[in-house]
């Protein structure tokens, strides 16, 4: 690819100064996969050049990982490091800003045990509790963003070679990110301006719920929190400073009512869940929580998802994407939910973004009371199509419009 290195070079100062958007004198956690450890070193490099305080590395390995499912005692999986937990709380509570690179293999677990893999995410959730809900209330600044691996290309364009499926990801990276040599934050600014347009009108309507159709079996009725707020494109930290949590992000969304969803939901897409590939797969939904599943593929790696704790079977998002994004109509399915959740609208099940007016001076306790979900887990699954309607009810009864044929209308 022409001026490869340049991109690259551009999208690392992006992930810096519009992703996490570091301020001088803060440090820098990067989580980040060994094979893209020369990614991390620009983003670095981007990072000190800002005036970073320091960059604290945190690597991943795909084959290690599957070697630590496979083999390792049985005993570690109810047993986190204390160590690594507390990196985590006492770097994220001096308010660290967090890059994590996301690019693993889609099915590297596929052979572990689904109770190994349970186990592991439930005992780490419990550790973590403090450090996942200081993300969840952006109490300091972090991001999301992927490069190619070997393994995920393969997976995406399994007809390509490596070289050319690598080039390829490239491509749709970068033009899923609106890189562009000497126009990439330019872009990425003018992007999240007009994602908040969309977020504008919705916040002014003010939503009682939400009525979702579709042709492939979803049928859902979304009750919304008294008070509740949508987002999108950037978001604000306690600290004032606005990021970036998603790039690639086409996304606005808000929080449903915990106890307030009721119907059918048909994943229109698969889902990369804890490195199993989860597909073919419906909720039944009374009020707020899943009374029965059913997937094709992966079912039982599903079915710990949404029992790794109470609130796990109940939901957290619900997000907003036409279906004309850029990423839709790439035609890729990427097998990596950061890629595949931005091509369509999606919920989440598990914790929710406290997304209620004064959330920040209220309790756990009073945001639950308003309706908030809180878990230890969070994950999306895509329920968009071409023929997807959304009809929003007001608290005086009138009805409007969102979504037609799997677009804004509104």
């Amino acid at each position: 690819m022409k001026h490869l290195k340049e991109l690259q070079k551009e999208y690392a100062r992006l992930v810096i100064e519009e992703g996490v958007n570091l301020q001088k004198g803060q440090r820098l956690v990067i989580n980040c996969p060994v094979e893209g450890a020369f990614f991390a070193r620009l983003c670095a490099e981007a990072a000190y050049e800002a005036g970073c305080k320091d960059v604290l590395m945190r690597w991943s390995d795909d084959t290690i990982t599957k070697y630590h499912f496979l083999y390792a005692d049985d005993e570690v999986f109810d047993e986190p490091y204390e160590w690594d937990v507390l990196m985590l709380d006492k770097v994220s509570a001096e308010g660290a800003a967090w890059l994590s690179i996301a690019s693993t293999d889609p099915e590297n677990l596929k052979d572990a045990d689904p109770d190994r893999m349970r186990r592991a995410q439930i005992s780490r959730g419990k550790a973590l509790e403090d450090f996942r809900k200081r993300e969840m209330n952006n109490d300091f600044t972090w991001c999301v963003c992927s490069i190619p691996t070997a393994a995920w290309a393969k997976a995406v364009f399994p007809d390509l070679d490596i070289g050319e499926g690598i080039e390829r990801m490239w491509k749709e990276i970068f033009s899923s990110c609106y890189v562009e040599e000497g126009k990439t934050l330019e872009n990425w600014r003018q992007h999240t301006r007009e994602i908040q347009r969309h977020v504008e009108l919705l916040n002014a309507y003010n939503f009682k719920s939400l009525r979702y159709t579709n042709s492939i079996g979803t049928d859902v009725t979304v009750e919304l929190p008294a008070g509740h707020y949508w987002a999108g494109g950037n978001e604000k930290a306690r600290s004032g400073v606005y990021f970036s949590p998603n790039m690639p992000t086409e996304e606005v969304f808000t929080l449903p009512d915990k106890n307030g969803i009721n119907g059918t939901l048909v994943a229109s897409k698969p889902l990369c869940l804890n490195g199993v590939i989860v597909d073919g797969f419906w909720f039944k939904v009374k009020d707020g929580k899943i009374v029965e599943l059913h997937a094709d593929k992966g079912e039982q790696v599903l079915r710990d998802a949404i029992s790794v704790d109470e609130g796990a079977s109940f939901f957290g998002e619900c997000a907003l994407v036409p279906f004309n994004s850029p990423i839709s109509e790439s035609g890729v399915l990427f097998l990596n939910t950061l890629f595949d959740e931005n091509a369509s609208c999606h919920f989440a099940f598990g914790s929710a973004y406290p997304c209620i007016y004064g959330a920040e001076n209220m309790t756990e306790e009073e945001l639950v009371e308003r309706g908030m979900n809180v878990s230890i887990t969070h994950v999306d699954f895509m329920i968009g199509t071409s023929d997807l309607r959304i009809v929003g009810t007001t608290y005086n009864g009138r009805e409007v419009a969102i979504f037609e044929n799997g677009n804004f209308v509104i």
